[in-house]
């Protein structure tokens, strides 16, 4: 295993190589989700490491990665990574996300056709959720009592309770990533999603609450020929976790379909 730096239109990001890359095998780039870094997914990449070379990356921002210039968005970060992908050797590449890394993997496809060869996206954020009527007014509510307290709290410790209350974990939790936070999850990928025409595998985990699996439905309609495969008892993390060597199992099935 080895570890570096690679920077990329004004951001950098650490990254962590498995496997050897003169083994001509294929090449695996693995982006994480939001809140971690290259760690949630090294132990699926080290299972792989007899059938690809693998590229892990922690996206600016997050893990070892100092934060990018601006509050990025999605496209920002795909840019990013498409082009210090594009100043490497050509070869075949197969993109791995999960969640945020997913909304990244989609953009890069979308935005930088024929740069991966195919993509397993792993509890896929990036479209609307889909809630009751009531769950719609309970988060209006809140989101409309933290903008009338911004209003007449000064930042401090009483507007830092008011995040506590009225904003989610991840949006609490973000800090001085806030902005790119914001940003992203404001971001809709419905339309980004039409314009892939990479093969898809989607893996979802039948109790993810965060991305659920009729989020994956829906990407696999948007999506050319995606296939989707629901894994039950796992939630957004379990899936990497406790699911991980079934995780592990399909995307070598799709690895070796798309090397055939």
């Amino acid at each position: 295993m080895e570890t570096g730096f690679v920077s990329s239109l004004g951001g950098t990001m650490a990254i962590t190589s498995v496997g050897d890359p003169g083994a001509g095998l294929p090449h695996i780039v693995w982006g994480h989700g939001w809140n971690q870094s290259s760690a949630a997914l090294l132990p699926m990449a080290e299972s792989l490491a007899r059938f690809a070379f693998s590229t892990l990356i922690d996206f600016p921002g997050f893990g070892r990665s100092p934060m990018p210039a601006g509050a990025w968005g999605t496209a920002d970060y795909a840019d990013a990574v498409a082009a210090w992908l594009e100043s490497l050797p050509p070869g075949r590449r197969l993109w791995v996300g999960h969640s945020f890394g997913c909304r990244v993997g989609i953009q890069i496809a979308a935005r930088h056709p024929g740069l991966v060869a195919g993509m397993v996206l792993i509890a896929a954020a990036g479209l609307p959720r889909r809630r009751t009527f009531l769950e719609r007014l309970r988060l209006q509510g809140r989101r409309r009592a933290l903008q009338i307290a911004k209003l007449i709290v000064p930042e401090g410790p009483k507007r830092d309770r008011l995040r506590r209350r009225f904003g989610s974990a991840d949006y609490q939790a973000a800090a001085a990533m806030r902005p790119i936070f914001v940003k992203v999850v404001n971001e809709d990928l419905t339309a980004t999603a039409l314009k892939v025409d990479c093969p898809v595998l989607l893996i979802y985990g039948a109790e993810d609450n965060d991305t659920p699996p009729e989020m994956g439905m829906r990407y696999q309609k948007s999506i050319p020929g995606a296939k989707l495969v629901v894994l039950d008892g796992f939630d957004h993390l379990g899936i990497l976790n406790r699911g991980r060597n079934q995780t592990v199992q399909h995307i070598q099935r799709f690895l070796t379909s798309l090397c055939s």
